[in-house]
């Protein structure tokens, strides 16, 4: 007979900024850059569970985009800046900006779906 093994709460930032499983902590998260595995292969949880949507993209966009943006404009007001120096300092301040953070911030999401426990709306018809 199999017994339940109780696992103890891991926080959702160390678990999901790692990539890693947010029930045991040692399973890997994704299978490949932003594709979510169907399961830890450590401790068998099942990842149907999460699903971040957008979260990430807005994080990303709030925090990564507007910035590098605001700076790109900034740039061509103050300088009228030639396109060859919009290409060097503007493009790879948006792609630093926005594609390391997309990964981290998926698993952050999922971990927290995880650890808060939180899904779908139901409506409560016991009455």
């Amino acid at each position: 007979m199999e017994t339940q093994r109780i696992w103890k709460p891991l926080s959702p930032v160390q678990t999901g900024l790692r990539g890693r499983c947010p029930r045991c902590g040692e399973g890997h998260l994704f299978d490949g850059f932003l594709t979510l595995k169907p399961k830890c292969e450590v401790c068998d949880l099942d990842y149907s569970f999460a699903d971040p949507a957008d979260g990430p993209a807005f994080f990303i966009i709030c925090f990564g985009c507007i910035p590098a943006v605001a700076f790109a404009i900034w740039l061509e007001v103050a300088h009228t800046a030639p396109y060859w120096v919009h290409l060097v300092t503007t493009l790879p301040l948006i792609l630093l900006t926005c594609i390391p953070p997309l990964r981290p911030l998926k698993g952050w999401l999922v971990a927290s779906q995880f650890f808060y426990k939180a899904q779908e709306g139901r409506l409560d018809t016991s009455s």
